[in-house]
C-alpha cells in the first residue's frame, strides 16, 4: 500500500495539452506519484511510461473530445482528475496605428480560434468528464489560467479574455458541480520559463505589440520589476502544484 500523502498511485487523470511545455511538465509529476495519465494532444508525447497512454484528439472539437472520453472510460470505466491544459497565444492589438488590418492587428479568425482553443475546449472537456464524475459522485478538475487572465496583458488582450473566461467557469462550476463532491480548481501561472510555445514568432508579435524589441522583451523576463524572484518561474512548480490540487481540498483560483 502506498504511504504518499497524495494517494495517486492508480488515479486516472486526463491532461490536455499533454505533450509539451507546462503540460508534459504535469504529466511527468503525475507519473512520478504513480498516477495512471492519458494525454490528449494532436501530437504524441516524447514520454514514455506504462502508465502513459496518448489519444489524438483536437479538444476544441465536440466529435474529437466525445471520441476521446468514449475511449478512456472504455478502458479505464473512471475519470478521477482532469487537467484542462491546452491552449494556445496569439499576440495582437487591437488597434495597430501602423499598419491598420495588418498582420499584428486583431482579426476575427484570431479571436474565434484562440476562444476555440482555450475555452470552447475547457467548456467540452469538462462537460463530458463532469458526466463521469457527477456518475461516480467523485472528481477533480484542474482549469489552467493565467496571471493575464486576471489582471490583463498589453498585445495579448484576446487571450487575457480567454483566461478571465476560464476564471469565470471555475467559480461557476466548483458552485455547481460541488454537491457532487467534485472539486473544479483554477491555477493561474505568471512568467514561466521558455516553452515550444515561445517561438520566434511569437516572440516578434509580443514585442512588436509593446513597441519592444525582442531582445528587451526577453530582458523582461529576467527584471526583478517584472517578478519579485526576479526570474521565471519553473514548469516543475507549476506542475507539481496542479499534481497536489489533484489531491488538496480546493476550489478557485490559485
Amino acid at each position: 500500500m502506498s504511504t504518499d500523502w497524495l494517494n495517486m498511485e492508480n488515479k486516472i487523470v486526463i491532461v490536455t495539452g499533454g505533450s509539451s511545455g507546462i503540460g508534459d511538465a504535469i504529466i511527468k509529476s503525475l507519473l512520478a506519484k504513480g498516477a495512471r495519465v492519458v494525454d490528449l494532444d494532436l501530437q504524441p508525447s516524447a514520454r514514455q511510461s506504462p502508465n502513459l497512454d496518448f489519444i489524438k484528439c483536437d479538444v476544441s472539437s465536440e466529435d474529437s473530445v466525445t471520441h476521446s472520453i468514449d475511449q478512456v472510460l472504455g478502458k479505464f470505466d473512471q475519470i478521477d482528475g482532469l487537467v484542462n491544459n491546452a491552449g494556445i497565444n496569439l499576440p495582437r492589438l487591437l488597434v495597430d496605428e501602423q499598419a491598420p488590418h495588418g498582420g499584428y492587428e486583431l482579426n476575427t479568425e484570431v479571436f474565434n480560434k484562440m476562444f476555440a482553443v482555450n475555452v470552447r475546449s475547457t467548456f467540452l472537456m469538462s462537460q463530458m468528464v463532469g458526466r463521469q464524475m457527477v456518475r461516480q459522485r467523485s472528481g477533480i478538475i484542474v482549469n489552467m489560467s493565467s496571471e493575464a487572465g486576471l489582471e490583463g496583458s498589453q498585445g495579448q488582450s484576446v487571450y487575457s479574455a480567454t483566461k478571465g473566461a476560464i476564471n469565470g467557469l471555475t467559480r461557476s462550476w466548483a458552485k455547481e458541480l460541488g454537491v457532487f463532491n467534485i472539486r473544479v480548481v483554477g491555477v493561474a501561472p505568471g512568467i514561466m520559463d521558455a516553452t515550444g510555445l515561445r517561438t520566434p514568432v511569437y516572440e516578434e508579435a509580443l514585442a512588436y505589440s509593446r513597441h519592444q524589441t525582442v531582445q528587451q522583451l526577453r530582458g523582461g523576463y529576467t527584471s526583478k520589476h517584472t517578478t519579485p524572484l526576479g526570474r521565471s518561474g519553473h514548469l516543475y512548480e507549476v506542475a507539481d502544484l496542479v499534481r497536489d490540487c489533484l489531491k488538496t481540498k480546493n476550489s478557485g483560483i490559485i
